[in-house]
């Protein structure tokens, strides 16, 4: 008996001891989790109920070179209600008014808003959707309704954020003006001038905390953020959409003529590498034509026979030739090892110059040059065209740019017949971007110029950044060399392949070219039809590109007859229906006096916001952002720059009030 009690009491004591140790063990988990882990558990138990969400920054707006709006960001609000957020008493004496306020401003009964609100008051809804994409001055309004007025954590109201990138010309040069996006993991697309120039557009993000009220719904904490955003800065580009439109609807027109499958159009200014137009356009499968990729900038293809005018460079440059060189075309058909170079004219030109060869775009004259004067040394020529600078890409901001093909002797893909190929355009890849800035750097004697797509980036008050003239190569040739191919640029025009788009009006210097776009004996055979060149011939303002892929081979595949018209249409228009000569002034005054009368405005109406300013001649996506922040309602009627305001300038203006704009 002593013994059995004996062994009860030892199991007493051990229990005892295993609860003392138990007990120790969570006081001791307690003072861990209180005072050494306690930070830990409660920044977990805060970031459940309490968060802090990014709020993007508008964005810089993105200008043509006179002010005209290529993108912009608009503010748009979503406004609910937090149902339980408002006490008895203030629920009960502003219901009625705040329904009335609601009605009238977005147009639905009374009773709809009564019903929705009090639904949500008896269901504790508290994030209830009252309206989507509010405006800013709209927004204003609401904030001012009976009980929004409060604010949010007496009123309820809760608003909700955002930026939508517009673009106020459509779809004309979409794939340039471009975009830049963020996926969730923080990564970013970038697309044309909006990816390129993303650093000085995007700005600088802000900081707000929200509480979650349920199902995984974020209500924010008070009216105030914690981290105001900070807006991006301005890109002036340098396209100009009058130029642009011209671009554009002369490619689009010869497409649809043609049927192509896709093309491209670049426009320049000559002497600072500015581009001015930039248009691709692909083809739905519905045959519609949109802005699907950048064509210009990123597809290499096999150039043909505008790719004649570096080969005469280079052989002029190298002294194997001048002008007056005469070679045999033969019958038009030359034989090198077992493949053949065939004239598009049958029976050939017979004995020819150089200069003749140029202008007919002899595909036999050029082979049989530069076979005859570099097949013992295959590398002076391809050295010669990678001096010029035809084997690197140019450097562009924006993403994508193709890389250029130069094919080098030893080269696994050098054979017998590369060199003759290469000498018209054939076995080498190009740009059509790349291509111009070669024809351009003719046009300027030599000098060969970055192209450039942005002119500065701005603040409203002052340059944040400024972008000039970039040379990327002094003298690809010299000026002797220079002069001798823009004489034979000019008689392609007068009297070569290109005699078609001749004007009596001003002159133009260039080269037609046609290529095939595919390879393979069952293939049926396809075209690439381009045009490059330069105007007025005579002193160059403007250089221009065209090519067309792959056009209806029944309605013409000729570089002369399918790109070249584009180009003369483009040439035309801006040499006729904008003044070239007075182009530069026209545009440094027309911006200059532009932005500086907005500025003047801007700072007037946040200074004075009772005072109408004058809008005249602004741009309309300008003038509505201008306004509607000094709470006005904006009224409009066309499309273009400001012609006519309903409120006179210096008039004294109310909140709410509208100003209808007539638009040129």
């Amino acid at each position: 008996m002593a013994i059995k009690e004996k062994n009860i009491l030892n199991r007493l004591y051990f229990i005892a001891a295993c609860m003392f140790i138990f007990a120790i063990a969570v006081l001791a988990k307690l003072v861990n989790i209180q005072f050494v882990e306690g930070d830990m558990y409660r920044k977990k138990a805060q970031e459940r109920v309490f968060k802090t969400f990014d709020i993007p920054a508008n964005r810089g707006n993105l200008y043509d070179s006179k002010g005209n709006l290529l993108a912009t960001s608009v503010p748009k609000y979503d406004i609910r209600f937090d149902a339980l957020a408002v006490n008895d008493k203030d629920f009960r004496a502003h219901i009625k008014p705040l329904c009335e306020a609601l009605s009238k401003e977005f147009g639905k009964p009374v009773s709809y808003y009564d019903k929705i609100i009090r639904t949500a008051r008896s269901n504790r809804n508290r994030y209830l959707l009252l309206r989507r994409n509010l405006g800013y001055s709209q927004y204003m309004r609401v904030k001012k309704f009976p009980l929004f007025e409060f604010g949010a954590n007496r009123g309820g109201l809760i608003v909700e954020q955002r930026t939508v990138r517009e673009h106020p010309i459509g779809k004309i040069a979409e794939r340039t003006v471009g975009y830049e996006r963020r996926d969730e993991q923080g990564y970013y697309t970038r697309v044309g001038l909006e990816g390129a120039y993303g650093p000085f557009l995007r700005g600088k993000e802000g900081k707000r905390k929200k509480q979650k009220i349920a199902k995984n719904q974020w209500k924010p904490i008070g009216d105030a953020n914690e981290v105001e955003p900070q807006d991006g800065y301005d890109v002036v580009s340098t396209i100009d959409v009058n130029i642009q439109d011209i671009a554009h609807h002369a490619l689009l027109a010869q497409l649809e003529t043609f049927e192509a499958e896709h093309g491209t159009v670049v426009v320049m200014e000559t002497k600072t590498g500015e581009i001015k137009a930039i248009s691709n356009l692909g083809r739905t499968n519905a045959g519609k034509y949109y802005e699907k990729l950048n064509y210009a900038v990123g597809e290499s293809h096999e150039p043909g026979s505008t790719f004649k005018l570096m080969t005469m460079v280079a052989a002029l440059e190298d002294r194997v030739i001048d002008s007056s060189y005469v070679v045999d075309t033969e019958n038009g058909r030359v034989k090198f090892y077992d493949r053949i170079v065939k004239d598009s004219k049958w029976g050939g030109y017979g004995k020819i110059s150089a200069a003749k060869a140029f202008e007919l775009s002899s595909n036999t004259a050029f082979a049989k040059m530069i076979n005859e004067n570099y097949k013992d040394n295959p590398r002076k020529f391809v050295d010669r065209l990678i001096n010029m600078g035809l084997g690197e890409t140019l450097g562009l901001a924006i993403k994508g740019e193709g890389k250029p093909k130069i094919p080098y002797p030893g080269d696994k893909d050098w054979y017998g017949t590369t060199l003759p190929w290469m000498a018209h355009g054939y076995g080498v890849a190009i740009t059509p971007l790349q291509t111009l800035v070669f024809y351009n750097a003719i046009a300027n004697d030599g000098e060969m110029v970055k192209p450039r797509f942005i002119k500065e980036v701005k603040t409203w008050d002052k340059t944040r950044e400024r972008f000039d003239k970039e040379i990327l190569n002094p003298t690809i040739c010299s000026k002797e060399t220079a002069k001798i191919v823009q004489e034979m640029m000019k008689n392609v025009v007068k009297r070569g392949t290109a005699d078609n788009i001749r004007t009596d009006n001003f002159g133009i210097a260039g080269k037609t070219g046609t290529c095939w776009g595919n390879y393979g004996k069952d293939k049926e055979r396809e075209y690439i039809s381009s045009f490059a060149g330069y105007f007025p011939s005579d002193k160059p303002i403007y250089s221009c590109i065209v090519v067309v892929h792959k056009p209806n081979k029944k309605k013409g595949y000729y570089g002369s007859e399918v790109a070249a018209p584009v180009f003369k249409t483009i040439a035309t228009k801006i040499y006729n229906d904008i003044p070239v000569i007075d182009e530069v002034s026209y545009a440094v005054v027309e911006s200059k006096s532009v932005v500086n009368s907005y500025e003047k405005y801007y700072q007037n109406a946040q200074k004075y916001k009772t005072i109408m300013p004058n809008v005249t001649g602004m741009p309309a996506m300008d003038v509505i952002s201008l306004l509607e922040n000094m709470g006005l309602k904006v009224e409009l009627k066309g499309s273009g720059r400001v012609k006519k305001q309903s409120i006179e300038p210096g008039t004294k203006v109310k909140i709410n009030q509208t100003v209808r704009l007539e638009l040129s």
